[in-house]
């Protein structure tokens, strides 16, 4: 029923098969008892359908959780022994903002844990890639991380020079957006100077911000972001400024909690930045805001770069085509011309980790 997309909590459980966790473990989980035989055979038919496409590229989600460290070596070898490849399609490693669930289970002593669990193994490889050659040839095709979860989450902590260390992060409330987002940067910063030193190529961050919760997660996302996904909330803060004089004027608040006079700032850094916003309005109609309201035809117009992408098509999606449904429908509701719909393929093939080879022919072919 309709509930199903007014509670996170809810919307999560569809993913378990008529209501069974098991059937999600063993169906589409690379970490079974089949070391993720059918999920690897589903991922398999969705790379031929690109193929077949040829002008069709994705990038597909895959989950690192930093519950243990052994995660990384489990994924890359479900990746190589199935032969999960595709040129079509490269690869986002999502991590779950979940460390409260882990640290109330026992699994973790402290927030330094799981940052150890998510990049010390990516140190190790890069290092000796030798002594771990399926991690190796698996962090070729990936381009960077998504944080991931549900935005609107109470924060009861507000991330500043007195918040503890991540090692002496051991109680059970969750660490706020931005302090992930500030440690997840901060780690992939040291990680991608020493990959260009060896050689390797590098990572990106491009979260999941703005699509719901405070609008200064938007503030943490424009600081550490390549891009973002949904960007919902800087339709909020678009307006033009009040009658204060903006940042420091002495009548608005820190800036945790954007004042009017701040509100066309934020938006501005985005185009000036040209920060990534990449929008999903199908999957939004249905959990957070209608698609009329849908602010992505006024982004376009005022020079962000934004592009239209999937989210959730197994929920949102009717055919096997979801991202020519987002076209379809995007240029039929809000009557886009050939040139946006150009503008929108090209942005979403520069925001894209492909290599520079692919950008550049991809960018000059259009939807």
């Amino acid at each position: 029923d309709r509930n199903t997309f007014h509670r996170f909590d809810k919307f999560n459980a569809k993913y378990n098969p008529i209501g069974e966790s098991i059937l999600r473990e063993i169906f589409i989980k690379t970490d079974n008892r089949i070391s993720g035989k059918y999920f690897a055979h589903i991922i398999k038919e969705v790379m031929s359908d690109l193929e077949e496409s040829k002008y069709q590229n994705a990038e597909l989600r895959l989950s690192i959780y930093g519950r243990s460290r052994d995660e990384w070596d489990k994924l890359a070898r479900w990746a190589v022994n199935h032969r999960v490849h595709s040129n079509n399609v490269r690869w986002l490693v999502q991590v779950p903002r979940l460390f409260d669930v882990y640290r109330t289970k026992k699994q973790l002593a402290n927030f330094q844990e799981m940052l150890e669990n998510i990049f010390l193994p990516l140190y190790e490889a890069t290092i000796h890639p030798a002594q771990h050659p399926e991690l190796h040839l698996f962090l070729e095709h990936v381009d960077g991380f998504d944080s991931v979860d549900d935005e609107s989450k109470p924060e009861h902590h507000i991330f500043n020079l007195d918040s503890p260390l991540p090692g002496n992060w051991v109680e059970e409330d969750n660490p706020p957006y931005s302090y992930y987002l500030y440690y997840m940067y901060a780690n992939m910063t040291v990680l991608n100077h020493l990959r260009r030193k060896r050689g390797f190529h590098t990572f990106v961050l491009r979260p999941h911000c703005g699509e719901a919760g405070p609008i200064h997660h938007l503030v943490s996302g424009f600081m550490v972001s390549e891009n973002i996904s949904h960007g919902l909330l800087l339709r909020k803060v678009s307006g033009v400024g009040g009658v204060h004089g903006g940042w420091g004027c002495g009548y608005c608040p820190p800036l945790t909690v954007l004042s009017p006079c701040q509100a066309p700032v934020l938006q501005y850094l985005y185009y000036l930045a040209q920060i990534g916003i990449a929008m999903s309005p199908l999957s939004n109609n249905s959990l957070f805001l209608s698609y009329h309201r849908n602010p992505l035809p006024e982004y376009l117009s005022r020079g962000l770069m934004v592009s239209l992408s999937t989210d959730d098509p197994l929920q949102f999606h009717f055919t096997k085509e979801p991202l020519m449904e987002e076209y379809s429908i995007a240029t039929q509701v809000w009557k886009l011309s050939s040139c946006d719909m150009c503008e929108l393929a090209r942005n979403s093939v520069l925001m894209s980790g492909f290599s520079h080879k692919v950008t550049q022919l991809q960018s000059h072919r259009g939807p």
